[in-house]
Formats: structure tokens, sequence, C-alpha cells
């Protein structure tokens, strides 16, 4: 998996592969060279006492050194671009494929692990990534051309290293195998303590109102420990690879010694080889080290590379259409014609046989019990999940032939929990259209009812807008929220229950100031309080995910059991007793 990936992203910077491996051959060349060079020193000058060849040597071995490092630095930092721009195209990947996904998809995932993958595990491919461009090429050729240099000093003292290498390299194999499986676990524990720490963040109103700090704090704690403890033991099987290839590196180095002493004595081999072996020796240990340092991150980024590519190898749901439709739709129609939707996994369908109209100028509500399919049934209109069975028109136009931006300028949605972005007012409301005019800002904070608390915030448009918009109450992100949607002035709007938070005296002026606002579009409302939609045009009562009546508020009150219900549940005992 990680190979795959990693040969899918090198692809567009092949240019610059070559161009450090091509980097990477020349310093390891130079860097053999020296070895052999001060051998003849010793044998040629030392030894011979020609002072003009050491000097004509060590002067060759300075060159030699200068190209090495000169090298070394252009393969890193050549290198290290490179990863860079892997980790910048897997994170941009990641993020335009999670950007398509259907709120299904996104839950199968969770928000959390979505946003550990995004990050660190696309980080760990690229640490991967760094440490094999620049390692990748000379480990091995140093290791074989070490091994073979040192055959061409003495031929026994060579089985040595022959020894050496194979042994070693079982070792490290075997730790890795093992340290594989216990990166995969760290990875998901990860992932279970940002999922609880972004639980607890976000509920914490809730976690204080039921006094369940030291339930949560346990919960935290067992995720963290269990995750300490795989980390403590990969860790250590990471820190047992070096002080094991380092003693079997030093044994050999001592057994070199002592074999190449006795040659030496019987004038088998001369001083100067015996040196350079010590140094093939050392190089073979060094491109030994420089590989296990990159072989210890290969396990984690193949757990993460795996998890990056479950994200990329997701088919999304909601495909984008490939011939779109020119120009924009109608504006203000909206037409669900025998729509029905069945939750991926469920035994059946969450909504059946839905046919809905909207026109401009005309007010639809959507009432109807807890579950009764009222919010799914917006989101199949902006498209958070595509309609199992039936279609659903917008201007005449199936949704699902509509680009995002179409579909945008046309459906504008104030959720039932509004969502502002860390920032300021204005760019919260710029999110409707980045090119309208502070007045036409001002004036829809106004209709929205929110200009007043706007303005006695200090920089007014300006003021800051933290994440999520928690410096402001449930109230006014709702109005902010549907401030948002009014500055896009769009042909069809959603209001998913938006009014809930808002008392009876603002909601009522907002729904006045609302009015000539909307007069030319078609608006949709889902609605708990019937207060709200009693004079829509028509309203539409779900239960158990069907339509089960429809009509004005004075029809569905003389004929409709379920509208009665509840209208009967929302009356005070006066009203009723009236």
């Amino acid at each position: 998996m990680l190979l795959r990936l990693l040969r899918t992203a090198l692809r567009p910077y092949r240019g610059a592969v070559a161009l450090v491996v091509a980097l990477q051959v020349v310093q390891t060349v130079a860097f053999l060279l020296l070895p052999t060079l001060n051998a003849l020193i010793i044998d040629r000058g030392l030894l011979a006492g020609s002072v003009p060849t050491i000097w004509r040597l060590g002067g060759l071995m300075v060159v030699v050194a200068a190209v090495q490092l000169a090298a070394r630095l252009g393969a890193q930092y050549f290198g290290a671009r490179t990863a860079a721009a892997v980790g910048r195209d897997l994170r941009s990947a990641v993020y335009r494929r999670v950007q398509r996904f259907s709120a299904h998809e996104i839950g199968r995932f969770g928000t959390s692990s979505l946003s550990t993958r995004t990050l660190n595990d696309v980080q760990q491919v690229q640490a991967v990534t760094a440490d094999g461009l620049n390692s990748i090429v000379a480990a091995p050729i140093m290791c074989v051309m070490s091994v073979v240099l040192a055959l061409q000093q003495d031929v026994p003292l060579a089985l040595v290293l022959v020894v050496l290498v194979p042994a070693t390299a079982v070792v490290v194999v075997l730790l890795l195998a093992r340290m594989t499986s216990l990166y995969s676990r760290i990875q998901v524990g990860v992932d279970r303590m940002n999922r609880l720490l972004r639980e607890q963040v976000t509920g914490v109103r809730v976690v204080r109102a039921f006094v369940r700090h030291e339930h949560e704090r346990q919960r935290f704690a067992e995720a963290n420990t269990e995750t300490f403890l795989l980390t403590r033991r990969a860790r250590r099987l990471a820190a047992a690879v070096f002080p094991l290839v380092l003693l079997m590196g030093n044994g050999t180095t001592v057994l070199v010694v002592w074999i190449g002493a006795g040659r030496i004595g019987s004038g088998e081999l001369r001083l100067g080889a015996l040196s350079a072996f010590i140094g093939y020796v050392v190089l073979v240990l060094t491109a030994m080290v420089i590989a296990i340092h990159v072989t210890l991150t290969v396990p984690r980024a193949r757990a993460a590379a795996r998890r990056v590519s479950q994200v990329l190898d997701t088919r999304p749901e909601l495909t984008r259409p490939a011939d779109p439709p020119v120009g924009q739709p109608r504006r203000g129609h909206l037409d669900l014609r025998g729509v029905g939707f069945r939750y991926p996994g469920a035994e059946a369908a969450f909504l059946r046989d839905i046919d809905l109209t909207a026109r401009p100028g005309r007010t639809l509500a959507v009432i109807g019990g807890t579950g009764s399919g009222k919010t799914t049934l917006l989101n199949l209109v902006v498209r958070a999940f595509d309609a199992t069975t039936g279609t659903v028109l917008v201007g005449g136009v199936d949704v699902r032939h509509l680009t995002d931006e179409a579909r945008s300028r046309a459906v504008g949605l104030v959720p039932q929990q509004p969502y502002l972005f860390a920032g300021t007012v204005e760019s919260n409301l710029r999110w409707g259209d980045d090119d309208a005019t502070e007045a036409e800002l001002w004036h829809a904070l106004e209709v929205a009812q929110a200009r007043d608390f706007v303005a006695a915030m200090p920089g007014g448009l300006r003021a800051g807008i933290t994440q999520g918009g928690t410096n402001v109450s449930g109230g006014q992100r709702q109005r902010l929220a549907l401030a948002r949607a009014l500055v896009r002035r769009p042909g069809v709007y959603l209001f998913d229950d938006c009014f809930s938070g808002l008392d009876y005296g603002t909601e009522a002026r907002l729904r006045a100031a609302l009015a000539p606002e909307v007069a030319d579009a078609a608006v949709v409302v889902v609605a708990q309080r019937v207060s709200t939609i009693r004079d829509a045009d028509e309203i539409v009562v779900l239960e158990e995910g069907r339509v089960v009546g429809r009509g004005t508020h004075g029809e569905l009150v003389a004929g409709n059991r379920t509208y009665q219900e509840i209208v009967r549940s929302q009356l005070t005992r006066q009203e009723e007793v009236a």
C-alpha cells in the first residue's frame, strides 16, 4: 500500500527524483573512494616515505570529500522539497475527496479519524518519503560496494562481512514485522483519543450539567494509557535495533583487527589494506544504520498509507455530473417527485413516496414528530445524500445533474444547528457572496434581526467570531446564519427549524421583515412550533417518513389527526379550553 501510494504521489516529480538519485550516486561513490585513497597514502606515502605522494593523494582526498559534501547537500535539499510537495499534494487530495463525501461516508470514517488521516497520517508518509529519498539509493550502494571493495583488499577478511550483512538483515526484519502491527494499533488509538477529546470539548456543557467529569476523565485516561503502552512497546523494539546492529558491527571490527593483525604478521596483508578494510566495515555499518533509520519509519508509514489510501480509494456516492446543463436553473422552483430514501444498511426506507412542490412567492412548511424525516428531506435537496428512489428537481433540473456551484446559488440552507467559522462577522456573511457591499451586509443583518447586537459588538462587521460561533448565543448564531443565506439571495430558501432559538417577539419581527425579501423565491420551512408555520401557503405533515397530510393550517386542524395532536401538544390549558 505504501509503495503504491508513493508511486502515484511521486509521478509528477520524476525529474526531481532522478536528480536526487544521481546526486546520491555521486556522493556515495565519492564516499567509497576515501578509504581506498587513505590506504594508498599509507602504503605509497607513509611507508614508502614519499612526501609528494602524500600531498598529491591528500589533495585528491580533499577534492573527493568536497564533491561528496556538495552532492549530499544537493540531494538533501531536493529530496526535502520533493517530500514536502508530496505531503502537500496528499493533504490536498484527501481534503478534496472528503469534500465530495456524502454525510453517510463522513459518518462511516468519523470526523476525528478523517482529521487524523488528513494531517497526522499524511505527515508520516511525507517523513518516510524524505528519509527514503535521502537514503534509499545511498544505503544499498554503500553496503554492496563496500563489500565488493573489501573483497578486493582481502578475500578471507571479506567473508566476515558476507556473514554480517545477512545476519543483521534478518534481525532487523523480525523486529520491523512486530513493529508494523503495533503502529497500526497506535493509529487506531490516536483516532479514539481524538474522538473522545472532540466529544468532551464539544459537549462540555452536557458533561458539566450531568457532573460526568470523572467518568469522561476515566474514559480518556484509558484510551491514553492504552496508546501509551502500545507506543512504549514499539519504541522499545525500535530502541533495540541500533544497539544490536552496533554490537554486531563492533564485534565484527574486533574480529577483523584480530584476524588482520595475524595476516599482517605473516606478510599476507598490507597495513594500508587493513586500514581500508576497517574503513569499509565502518561504511557497511553506516549504510546499515541509514537503512535502519529509514526502515524504522516504514511500519508507521505503512499503517498511515493504508489509512490515507482508504480515503482516496473510496468512491464518493455523490458523483459529479458529467454534462451539467448550461446556465442557471429556473429561479424559485423545487419539486420532489416520488422521493424515497434508505440509509445504507437499513432494513426499511426512511422516506417513502414524497411529493412536494415549491414555487416563487409561496411558503411550503413541513412539520412532524421527531424522527419523521424532516431534516433528511432537506438534506436530499442540498445533496448531502442522494435520493434512493424518485427525483429531486431544482429549477426543473435533477439536483444530481447540477454542479455544486449551480446548486449552491439556487438553494440556500439555514440549518437547525448553524455553524460559524473562525474569523469575523463580515467574513462569515461573505460566505453568501464575496462581492456583497457593506450596505448589503448590514441590510441582511437588519432583516435577520441581527443588526443591533452586531453593531454593539466591538468592531461591528469586523467583530471577531470564534470557531463554531461559541462567543455568541444560540439565537444570535441562528440569526447570523440566516443573514448569511440572505446575502446569497438564492431562488429556494430552506429553513430547517432555524427559528427555534428565538423568542416569539423576535421571531414575529423576523418573519415580517423576511416576507418582502423572499417574495420572488420559494421558501421551505421545517419547524417544530405550529406558530412558526401556521401562515404558510401549504403545510405538509410527515409521520414515519410518509406524507400523512397537506393543506393550510385551518384545513389540517379540521381534518388531520396527526396535525391535531401536534397542535394540541403545544396549546396552553387556557387555549385548549377555549
